[in-house]
C-alpha cells in the first residue's frame, strides 16, 4: 500500500447567511473586528448595503463555529461588477486560514451570478494577501472611514 505524499488540510466552510443565526454571528464579528477592534465605525459598521436584497453575506465556520465574514454585491444592474467588503475574521481564527476560503468564496460567488470583475477596498496591511490570491491594485490609495485603502480588482 503506497505512502500517502500530502494530507489535506482542513479549511473553513464557507456559506450564504440564509437564517437569522448566521446573520446574527455575520454582524457580529463584523463589529468585533470594525468596531471594537479597529475603531472604524460607531456604533455599528451597518450601511444601505446591509439592507439591500441584492447584498450577500457569508459566514465562515470552523468545525461549527462562526470564525469570519464577507459580504458582496453587484455595483450595477448589469451585475457585471461586484464589490467585495466587510471582511472580517474573529480573532481566534485568524491563524486557521479564513480569509483566503472567504475570498475565494465571495469571487467564485459573483462569478457564478454573471459577475466579470469584482472590486474591494483593502487594508495596506492586507495588500500582500490579495495579491497571493490573484488580485491587483486598481488604482492610487484613498481614504476610506479615516483609514487609507488600496482599491483592487480581480477579474472573474
Amino acid at each position: 500500500m503506497a505512502e500517502p505524499t500530502a494530507i489535506a488540510a482542513p479549511a473553513a466552510e464557507c456559506r450564504l447567511v440564509d437564517d437569522a443565526w448566521s446573520l446574527h454571528h455575520h454582524h457580529r464579528i463584523r463589529a468585533e473586528v470594525f468596531v471594537e477592534e479597529q475603531g472604524l465605525f460607531d456604533p455599528d459598521d451597518r450601511d444601505g448595503h446591509d439592507d439591500d436584497p441584492s447584498t450577500l453575506k457569508v459566514l465562515a465556520l470552523w468545525d461549527g463555529q462562526p470564525a469570519g465574514t464577507v459580504r458582496l454585491y453587484p455595483l450595477e444592474p448589469s451585475s457585471l461588477l461586484w464589490q467585495g467588503d466587510r471582511l472580517a475574521v474573529a480573532h481566534a481564527y485568524r491563524r486557521h486560514s479564513t480569509g483566503a476560503p472567504l475570498v475565494r468564496f465571495a469571487v467564485a460567488t459573483a462569478g457564478r451570478l454573471g459577475g466579470q470583475r469584482m472590486v474591494a477596498h483593502i487594508q495596506p496591511a492586507n495588500v500582500g494577501f490579495f495579491r497571493r490570491l490573484g488580485w491587483r491594485t486598481d488604482g492610487p490609495r484613498e481614504i476610506y472611514v479615516g483609514v487609507e485603502h488600496q482599491p483592487m480588482v480581480i477579474d472573474l
